[in-house]
């Protein structure tokens, strides 16, 4: 089955086309996507070292995680509506220095709710960053090149959540100049600055050529919704689940009826929203979008739950629990590099043979789990996490290409925003979901049977999003 990809040039507010996107500004903007999303992995394996320097609470530690992952989610969609506005290149030259002095306000945080903070404010910063990567490219490529690109985006995604696991364990045993933990937040100032520099020069500026004011309703009642739900959800377990928290799970469904009802009005006068539900009536968003969530998810659960167990568990050190999954890692990317091949002679039926290996290789570590434990390494660990790399590499970064194939250009922004929200937001929910259902199973059931059935309930969420993958339109427009 071939692929037909079909766009049209976008303008910018001007009467030229907006320059084509080249090899080193594609560079660029991939490392811009990167960045984020090794941050929100990169402090698994640091966050014991953190809690003892800094003699933080299991509480303030998931703060430390879900501050950043909120932050990022809630305010995605808004960056994507002010890169429209304002200009892309401008918000991610913006995005990214905030970045990197959020980074660098992490690495010098004196204490525990310094840290916090400065985690918030480093995702505020990636949420003004990253929708610009794929609103530049859907507005400055066309054709095999916009494919190609967005292959490349989704192997750089799925490459960065695991590479930066591997990375924060690596930082945190190398101990440079006495850093330590503080290290998986300091490296990311010369990577920033080395970025700044390449955006300056190869990033062209694009804007919507019918760029809308920012929804202010809209933004505050997504972040009330999203905020409603992930809080509660995050910090419920270690809190004791105090009163609060049901308040807020019960407070999730009005804050989001009330987004609907209001982003549906301000559809329906003509104006574009922040979320227009419009959107939704392109099929391959919404199916795509509906695939997203149990696969970020399971995706982020896993990293979450494995770098605890293998650390407090099986009494891994930092480097040894990131190099665990280096095989899923290898092998993902080596994938991810045939997907497009694969996708052009066989549509979209690639993503559910990806999520059949994957729930293989998911079985295979729940069993090498439950044989070896506590024993469990790089060695025992090897053939399941390979063949599931395998697996999500044939999902991911397909089903991101489906989601944007049929976006019109001029909301491209919107577009990238709300599929990175999505996902954010899922992954978010996962660490929230499976790694409160672990911690909150090791007490009765000890590590190794906790670690088994949280792994089996993943397995459940991989079967369902093969089911859904059954409904993606089969070829990408």
């Amino acid at each position: 089955m071939t692929e037909t990809i079909t766009s049209r040039p976008v303008r910018t507010g001007t009467p030229e086309v907006p320059p084509a996107l080249g090899g080193l500004g594609l560079f660029t903007v991939l490392l811009g996507a990167a960045l984020p999303l090794v941050d929100f992995f990169i402090v698994n394996v640091a966050l014991p070292t953190i809690g003892a320097d800094l003699s933080a609470s299991e509480a303030v530690l998931e703060l430390v995680v879900a501050g950043y992952g909120v932050a990022y989610a809630v305010l995605l969609v808004l960056g994507g509506r002010l890169g429209d506005l304002f200009g892309r290149r401008r918000l991610f030259l913006g995005g990214m220095a905030a970045f990197g002095l959020t980074s660098l306000a992490c690495g010098l945080a004196p204490d525990a709710w310094s840290l916090v903070a400065a985690r918030v404010a480093q995702g505020a910063s990636a949420a003004a960053m990253l929708p610009q990567v794929l609103a530049t490219i859907q507005a400055t490529t066309t054709g095999p090149r916009r494919a190609r690109a967005m292959s490349l985006y989704g192997a750089t995604a799925g490459l960065s959540m695991v590479a930066g696991q591997i990375l924060g364990g690596v930082l945190v045993a190398a101990d440079i100049a006495g850093t330590g933990w503080r290290s998986v937040f300091l490296v990311n100032v010369p990577v920033v600055l080395v970025g700044l520099f390449l955006a300056a020069r190869a990033v062209p500026e694009t804007r919507s050529a019918r760029p809308e004011p920012v929804d202010v309703p809209g933004t505050f009642l997504l972040a009330a919704s999203i905020l409603t739900l992930l809080v509660p959800l995050t910090e419920g377990r270690a809190a004791g689940w105090p009163l609060w928290t049901w308040l807020s799970l019960a407070a999730f469904p009005f804050a989001a009826a009330a987004f609907y009802a209001v982003e549906r009005r301000a559809d329906r006068a003509g104006r574009t929203p922040l979320v227009p539900p419009s959107l939704f009536a392109i099929v391959s968003l919404r199916r795509g979008l509906l695939l997203i969530v149990p696969f970020s998810i399971g995706f982020s659960g896993f990293m979450f739950v494995i770098a605890v167990a293998l650390q407090q568990g099986a009494g891994l050190g930092p480097v040894a629990a990131g190099l665990a999954l280096a095989p899923l890692a290898v092998v993902f990317f080596l994938f991810s590099l045939a997907g497009p091949r694969l996708v052009a002679r066989y549509g979209t039926r690639v993503v559910p043979v990806g999520a059949a290996i994957q729930g293989v290789g998911l079985a295979l570590m729940t069993l090498a789990a439950w044989r070896s434990w506590p024993d469990l390494g790089l060695v025992e660990l090897l053939p399941g996490a390979a063949v599931a790399g395998a697996g999500q590499a044939l999902q991911l970064p397909v089903v991101l290409r489906v989601v944007l194939s049929e976006v019109p250009a001029v909301r491209a922004g919107v577009g990238g925003g709300v599929m990175v929200t999505t996902q954010q937001a899922s992954l978010a929910l996962g660490v929230a979901t499976l790694g409160t259902l672990f911690l909150s199973l090791v007490p009765g059931m000890g590590m190794r049977d906790a670690l088994v059935t949280t792994l089996l309930v993943q397995l459940a969420g991989v079967a369902l999003t093969g089911l859904l993958s059954l409904r993606l339109p089969r070829t990408i427009a």
